[in-house]
């Protein structure tokens, strides 16, 4: 397996606030004199990403406030009866109240500055063990005099498994050209790096390596908490890679994965095939298919020379990335020899591909054949047409030696004259034999008698 592996910082926020920055009415609950804004009270979060729990807080006008306090427990547990064992996060970082071990560097403030009386904080790297209940504790002065306060209403929080994957880009593939493929992953925020697998398949299952390939990777920062992370891989496309599976695969902190599969569609176009006998006898059938490996299919057409007008075709079904138009001419003569051309159209680009085609006939002995008999003198002639070009025979000719054959050719016809001296001729016809593959066609010509002068 081809496998390019590439970390990237990654974290997400799944949930109306974080995500699209809109804010719900706030659920305010105030308690002598303190009061606690949730703008949502249940959130929820997908593992291997991040939330944000949006707060903002008012304290009593002698109370100072100087950290914040965050502790999760179960929803049917008071958060409260725990202590110290159930703080996810302290603002203090000298205090010798540490944060639940399987919390720490996970938990941050949106806003460091506690006067500014934003409790905010944002949850990276999310396990399905996170689901639980948050409650706020506020640490300060009163009147001079070490003090907190715990408020009572809770922020619950479900963790789901993984459901969001990555996004795949894929430009418009050519063949010979250069592209880039951009895998982004999930979610916008600033968790733990995961790592980012590219695998390929071939169209058949097989495994395959693309040669020339180059990976990047880049990171956008959007806000201090949020950021864009993707990888790309650019390489040469070729036909081969068409219909192939590119996998993008994110791996996260503690075994958590999303992977989106793409295939891929390559322009491509390959030499035009001309398919069929091209020599035909007259009046059978002439049957030629042309056709094209291409994706999109190409559209064909077929033309004669010199007429260069369309043909009709019967046109196969575009399937497998190949079009193809079959040429059928049913009962063909001469008038269908000659040179024919297939014309492939795809895309921006013209492929054309010629062939010849022969039409065969019967040798036909044509009129004017014939035999005069002078005196001993005999001289006979046979005219033969026929494609390719006949043979003619005299079966006359093998109970002599001694004899004139004479035989000349124009275009598809054999002209073939003998003389010979015969004594008492009694016969009144000569046999004529001709023959050019397609068949053989026999004629006695009459003997015509002149006397002499």
């Amino acid at each position: 397996m081809f496998v390019l592996i590439w970390s990237a910082l990654f974290v997400s926020v799944k949930g109306s606030i974080a995500d699209t920055g809109a804010s719900a009415l706030a659920q305010q609950h105030c308690d002598t004199g303190y009061c606690l804004n949730f703008t949502e009270r249940e959130l929820t979060a997908e593992a291997g990403l991040c939330v944000v729990i949006p707060c903002s807080f008012t304290t009593a006008a002698d109370f100072t406030p100087k950290h914040v306090v965050w502790y999760k427990c179960e929803p049917s547990q008071r958060c409260s009866d725990g202590g110290d064992s159930y703080i996810i996060f302290h603002s203090n970082k000298n205090t010798e109240k540490k944060a639940q071990s399987g919390f720490e560097g996970r938990v941050s403030c949106l806003e460091p500055d506690v006067s500014q009386k934003n409790c905010s904080i944002i949850i990276n790297d999310l396990k399905e063990s996170d689901s639980g209940s948050y409650q706020l504790r506020v640490n300060g002065e009163l009147n001079g005099q070490q003090d907190g306060f715990t408020f009572i209403p809770r922020v619950t929080v479900s963790v789901k498994g993984l459901n969001q994957k990555p996004t795949v880009m894929i430009p418009t593939l050519t063949e010979g050209q250069q592209a880039t493929l951009t895998c982004t992953a999930p979610g916008l925020c600033s968790g733990s790096v995961p790592e980012i697998t590219w695998t390929w398949r071939g169209a058949g299952g097989t495994e395959s390596y693309i040669t020339g390939n180059s990976t990047d990777f880049k990171t956008e920062n959007l806000t201090t908490f949020r950021q864009r992370h993707s990888s790309t891989l650019t390489f040469k496309s070729s036909a081969e890679q068409h219909n192939t599976t590119v996998t993008c695969k994110i791996r996260f902190t503690g075994e958590t994965t999303t992977e989106e599969a793409s295939t891929l569609k390559v322009n491509y176009v390959k030499e035009v095939k001309i398919t069929g006998v091209t020599s035909v006898r007259e009046g059978n059938v002439l049957n030629l298919t042309c056709s094209v490996e291409s994706f999109p299919p190409a559209h064909i057409v077929w033309k004669k020379v010199p007429s260069n007008t369309n043909l009709q075709t019967r046109n196969t079904d575009l399937h497998n990335d190949t079009g193809s138009a079959i040429l059928v001419s049913l009962n063909v003569t001469a008038e269908n020899s000659g040179q024919y051309i297939c014309m492939a159209k795809h895309l921006d680009k013209t492929l054309t591909s010629y062939v010849n085609v022969t039409v065969t006939w019967h040798t036909k002995i044509q009129n004017g054949s014939g035999c005069v008999l002078q005196s001993d003198a005999l001289t006979c002639v046979c005219i033969s047409e026929g494609f390719p070009l006949p043979t003619i025979k005299w079966p006359l000719l093998e109970d002599h030696t001694q004899y004139t054959l004479i035989t000349t050719v124009s275009n598809h016809t054999v002209n073939s004259t003998v003389s010979l001296t015969v004594k008492k001729h009694g016969n009144s016809t000569v046999e004529c034999v001709s023959n050019n593959g397609n068949g053989e066609e026999r004629e006695n010509l009459l003997v015509q008698k002149k006397h002499g002068v």
